[in-house]
């Protein structure tokens, strides 16, 4: 092993044969896939959140345990030998992609936003627009082929519509209930309750993560508190309004994904031709990671 460079430390027992990974990461955790060329699954593993921007080190160290995790149930592989396509939160960062790209080992390898992995495996290289709705959220488009992102800005200037957006807006209305400006209802005196008034839910907030207020958000959906209706509706006509700006004149079909996915598209069920997603950003992620392999081998 040297210095901190990844998967330095594995033993190559595969000969010459060809490794792809593709890797899926946010701020809530990462998973990755190894195959062979052939597309053939060898390997699945999970590890914590790996948002390069927002936490580099924290990601870095998961994505260190995923290798290893990965390459581990192969025996061993040869970095020469491996094609890996990282797609992850925060990779729309130029900085934080260069980073982690330099402790990279692998002979071949692409970070990319999490977004083009998503897209890619939920279209499978057809038209439309895709909808990842997690801790964070991103729209990804296909329009005569070519992909574009929209959103995924981080939880601070974007990410609208996501489940640590909607935890930050039902702590926020908690916060307004408790003043006196808006309505007080069961949900919000709850939430004051749990952490012992506004004070507490104040001090929670100042150091909370992006996946901390994500832990709320199943709150609004399971619950007939007017609250509830009220932040959620908001959210789900902003992301409807943005929908709709993309759509232009065309008539694509929409994906939602991600663990809010369902929620909206329940909720805006008849609004455009919403489908089932054709794969995941894991999917994604490794068809990308054989077109590397394919493109430089050839």
């Amino acid at each position: 092993c040297r210095g901190d460079r990844f998967v330095l430390c594995f033993t190559p027992t595969q000969g010459d044969m060809t490794i792809c990974i593709g890797v899926d990461g946010g701020g809530s955790g990462c998973r990755g896939v190894l195959a062979d060329a052939s597309g053939r699954v060898l390997a699945r593993a999970e590890a914590g959140p790996a948002n390069i921007a927002f936490d580099p080190d924290t990601a870095h160290a998961n994505l260190r345990r995923l290798f290893e995790a990965l390459t581990a149930q192969i025996g061993g592989a040869d970095p020469a030998q491996i094609s890996a396509v990282l797609g992850l939160a925060g990779a729309n960062v130029p900085q934080a992609a260069a980073r982690l790209s330099g402790h990279l080992a692998f002979a071949r390898h692409r970070i990319v936003s999490d977004a083009l992995t998503t897209t890619f495996g939920a279209l499978r290289g057809s038209d439309g627009i895709v909808a990842a709705m997690g801790t964070g959220s991103v729209l990804g488009m296909v329009r005569h082929g070519q992909f574009a992102q929209y959103g995924g800005r981080g939880f601070v200037l974007g990410d609208e519509g996501s489940g640590a957006v909607l935890g930050r807006a039902l702590l926020a209305r908690a916060l307004r209930a408790a003043d006196g400006f808006d309505p007080m209802t069961p949900l919000l005196r709850a939430v004051l309750d749990e952490f012992g008034g506004a004070e507490g839910v104040i001090a929670f907030g100042i150091c909370a993560t992006p996946a901390e207020f994500a832990r709320f958000a199943p709150r609004l959906l399971a619950s007939d508190d007017p609250a509830a209706h009220f932040l959620f509706d908001t959210a789900a006509q902003q992301i409807a309004a943005m929908i709709d700006h993309l759509q232009g004149a065309d008539a694509l079909p929409v994906v939602f994904l991600g663990g809010l996915g369902p929620a909206y598209a329940a909720h805006l069920r008849g609004r455009w031709n919403i489908r089932p997603a054709q794969g995941t950003a894991l999917d994604g992620a490794l068809l990308l990671a054989q077109a590397l392999w394919e493109k430089d081998s050839a």
